[in-house]
């Protein structure tokens, strides 16, 4: 391979780029469908000239509701090729929310799989439809104004999308920040619709690599792939990092992944002990971690060594600036003192980010994701608790006034507090504490038929607990802290 992308190369002449001298190369595969460099190229050209038919443009956003799929890695290439932003949302996104993500985006296309309800619903296509009958010859692109627009649940309980400050061409950043190298064997564990998963795979791709998507997560399957497929760099988050040391030794054993290089793993904190037995197996120089925000304005990483020496913390500011203020605003400057993280681009760069449906929490121009942490006398940082308002359950980050608002909309929920309880398999479990009157006669399974089709299944609450006494104090505030504390002093409920 000689040829590699200089930074602000379009995004949209990448397939063809290497079509030219690696056409029969596969790029990406998934499941037991797999793509060429020649047959991404072509088979972009050809959805791009539908989409572009569709109405997508320069400046607007195609939603994409696929799963890990050639298919989905197509489509967004198309989207580049058509001048438009690739927006990949969950397939199994619940109605409710995938209305009000719509309604803010205003997406040009919306591109789903045959089947799905939407198409007759919404004017929803297929990549298949979009493609058919277009001619795949190169099409004059437009460059995109943002290469990406990933979705956030939003502390508010409504959605916000976080489009990239960046438009469509190439960078070093994202991939200088995860490792990856020219020409990696990368391995994605997690769907596309979560932004470090989008970012790694599109980064090992522009630089000319080869990307395994799993359709779904499965631990030994993980194992396979990398001997397999001679992978070099893989995505984990700790909630599948407990499920591959959970399986028998011996199963572990039949694997030798020499080819790996290093190991990533973010997206949740990672319990010491998980990592000691990550770095005990593979050696600490493979494994790492990264600790930043979808807006990336600032962000950490550790390798394994280095966590050994600093154990429990996420490493040290990689890229642009980190502090800690006290809650009165003042800026924390003692070693193991908390403070809440704050964050900002190094001065002079542009923005990385800006949102649509919220406002960034900002404060003389830092802003912050809304963690507590720590820094050491070496400056390496450690996060204490996450904002009491967010839960993180198996890597993906919940925010409890989402689910709060859908539950109160029953008619007999007078208030309603969702809180994470400690799960040995993902972190956290959901747990709502709903207050409804005793004369209602509402029960656990009344509330979860209610949920069903408002919330995504990965935001419906593992345990229902009904109360019909008020859980605001004297003072009318609900003190979610202290609720927690209670019932993990108690037995599971």
């Amino acid at each position: 391979m000689t040829f590699l992308p200089e930074d602000g190369f379009p995004l949209a002449e990448i397939p063809g780029a290497y079509a030219a001298e690696s056409g029969d190369t596969v790029v990406v595969r998934a499941g037991a469908a797999s793509l060429t460099w020649t047959a991404l190229h072509r088979g972009s050209n050809r959805v791009a000239r539908g989409l572009l038919a569709a109405g997508a443009a320069r400046g607007r956003i195609v939603s994409l509701l696929l799963p890990n799929s050639t298919d989905l890695v197509l489509a967004v290439f198309a989207c580049y090729k058509a001048g438009a932003t690739p927006q990949v949302l969950s397939p199994w996104m619940r109605p409710a929310e995938l209305h009000a993500i719509l309604e803010l985006g205003d997406p040009a296309v919306v591109v789903t799989e045959a089947g799905n309800a939407l198409i007759d619903r919404a004017g929803a296509t297929t990549v298949d439809d979009l493609g058919a009958g277009q001619p795949d010859h190169d099409l004059d692109a437009e460059v995109a104004t943002s290469w990406k627009a990933p979705v956030s649940g939003g502390s508010t309980g409504r959605p916000k999308i976080i489009l990239s400050g960046r438009p469509a061409v190439t960078s070093g950043f994202d991939a200088g920040m995860w490792g990856i190298e020219a020409g990696e064997r990368a391995l994605i564990t997690a769907p596309l619709h979560h932004n470090a998963p989008f970012v790694t795979a599109l980064s090992t791709i522009f630089l000319g690599g080869s990307v395994t998507l799993l359709t779904r997560f499965d631990p030994e399957r993980t194992l396979s792939a990398i001997d397999e497929y001679g992978v070099s760099w893989v995505y984990l988050v700790p909630t599948m990092m407990r499920r591959i040391v959970a399986l028998p030794q011996e199963v572990r054993d039949r694997y030798s992944l020499a080819s790996l290089r290093s190991l990533w793993h973010c997206a949740e904190p990672c319990p010491v002990w998980l990592k000691r037995q990550w770095i005990e197996w593979l050696g600490p120089e493979r494994v790492w971690e990264l600790y930043g925000g979808t807006e990336a304005e600032a962000g950490c990483t550790v390798r394994g060594d280095e966590w050994l020496e600093h154990v429990g913390c996420v490493g040290r500011v990689t890229w642009g600036e980190i502090k800690l203020l006290h809650p009165d605003g003042a800026e924390v400057t003692e070693p193991g003192v908390p403070g809440e993280i704050h964050m900002r681009v190094t001065p002079g760069t542009d923005a990385t980010y800006r949102y649509i449906g919220a406002e960034p929490v900002v404060r003389d121009g830092w802003s912050s994701l809304g963690d507590m942490g720590r820094f050491d006398a070496d400056g390496y940082l450690y996060l204490l608790d996450r904002r009491a308002d967010m839960i993180t359950v198996g890597g993906v980050n919940v925010y409890p006034a989402e689910i709060e608002a859908a539950l109160v909309e029953h008619e007999h929920v007078l208030t309603a507090v969702v809180i994470g309880l400690p799960d040995d398999d993902t972190g956290n479990r959901l747990h709502a504490i709903v207050h409804t009157p005793e004369e209602a006669g509402v029960t656990p399974d009344d509330i979860r038929a209610f949920l069903d089709g408002r919330l995504s299944r990965h935001k419906l609450p593992k345990s229902i607990e009904l109360v019909h006494d008020s859980l605001r104090d004297a003072a009318g505030k609900v003190r979610r802290s202290e609720l927690r504390a209670r019932r993990t002093a108690e037995p599971t409920r």
